[in-house]
């Protein structure tokens, strides 16, 4: 028996030509189970969680400024430590809200091709790391990437996202 290769969803090649614009060699891969959760993604990409990007947009509270944190799996961010980062507090968004400013759902969110552009901020945590595995676009399709040439396509700032 010989399983197909799973054809990149819309929304997944869209994330492919993002990062072919920013100069990222990535490879899409698609899933057969879920990649939605940290834990889920790690199961699927035989890696640690701590491994997985998670890509969190919050608002700051008093400018409504949109950011975009890309985070470890394994952390939780501690809003406090990350305003002091930013200068302002910070907002949750709705899923609704966060699609609108992403052009992604929730579970599915990349770190770049997004619909607006948005000041990226990265855990730096995930800098310990050789590779790392992100969303790309679905919560079935994943990539690699080295945290460090992450860092640089986006321009991310590395900050500390726990208390």
């Amino acid at each position: 028996m010989t399983t197909e290769p799973i054809a990149l969803p819309p929304s997944a090649c869209r994330v492919k030509e993002a990062a072919e614009e920013l100069g990222l060699a990535i490879v899409v891969q698609v899933m057969r189970e879920p990649t939605r959760t940290a834990e889920q993604a790690a199961a699927a990409c035989g890696c640690a969680v701590a491994q997985i990007v998670k890509s969190l947009v919050f608002a700051g509270e008093e400018s409504g400024r949109p950011y975009l944190l890309l985070v470890s799996g394994q952390n939780r961010v501690d809003e406090r430590s990350v305003a002091a980062a930013l200068g302002e507090p910070l907002a949750r968004l709705d899923a609704e809200r966060v699609r609108a400013l992403t052009g992604f759902a929730i579970g599915g969110i990349p770190p770049f091709g997004h619909a607006s552009p948005l000041p990226v901020y990265m855990d730096q945590d995930l800098l310990a790391f050789d590779s790392v595995w992100a969303a790309a676009g679905t919560p079935f399709a994943v990539f690699s990437v080295s945290p460090e040439a992450l860092a640089q396509a986006v321009g991310a700032r590395a900050i500390r996202v726990t208390g």
